[in-house]
C-alpha cells in the first residue's frame, strides 16, 4: 500500500469533477482499480480511501451491535455518509453535489495526503483547520507523542 502525503491545491471543474495529481494517483495499489470510496470526513473536509483502507473501516462499523441504539445510528450516519466513485482515464472522479455543499467546495480544492487516506479541502476549511506555525506543530507532537 502507497502513503499518502503532501499537500496540493486544485481545481474542480464546472461538471464537478476533481483530478487526482499524479504523486497521489501513484500511490494508489494497482490491485485497487478504479474504485474509491468517498465519504464525509472530519471538521468539514471529504476523506477519500482506496478499497483496502475503507475495508478496515467497514470492518470495524461492521463489528458494532445492530441492537444498541447508538451504535445503529453510527452505522447509519456511516453508511449515508459514503459514495462509490470511479476514476476516469485522466485520473479524475466525480464529486457528488451533496458532497461538494457539505465541504463547501466550489471551484478550488485542496488534496491533502494523511497517510492511508486523502483529504479533500475547501481552501477556507482548510485553512482554519490546519497548523501554519512550525513550533506549534513541534510543540503539539512533543505533547502528544512524547
Amino acid at each position: 500500500m502507497g502513503m499518502f502525503n503532501s499537500r496540493y491545491e486544485c481545481k474542480v471543474d464546472s461538471k464537478g469533477r476533481l483530478a487526482l495529481p499524479a504523486k497521489i494517483k501513484a500511490a494508489i495499489p494497482d490491485s485497487n482499480g478504479d474504485q474509491l470510496i468517498l465519504r464525509f470526513g472530519d471538521d468539514g473536509c471529504l476523506a477519500l480511501y482506496t478499497q483496502v483502507e475503507f475495508k478496515k473501516l467497514l470492518h470495524q462499523i461492521n463489528s458494532l451491535s445492530d441492537r444498541d441504539p447508538i451504535q445503529r445510528r453510527i452505522k447509519r450516519g456511516f453508511f449515508e455518509s459514503m459514495t462509490d466513485v470511479e476514476l476516469d482515464n485522466a485520473g479524475r472522479f466525480l464529486i457528488p453535489k451533496p458532497f461538494l455543499q457539505r465541504a463547501g467546495i466550489d471551484k478550488d480544492a485542496i488534496i491533502l495526503g494523511v497517510g492511508s487516506f486523502i483529504e479533500i479541502w475547501s481552501p477556507e476549511k482548510f485553512k482554519a483547520n490546519s497548523i501554519d506555525d512550525q513550533d506549534e506543530l513541534s510543540s503539539l507532537m512533543d505533547q502528544y507523542l512524547s
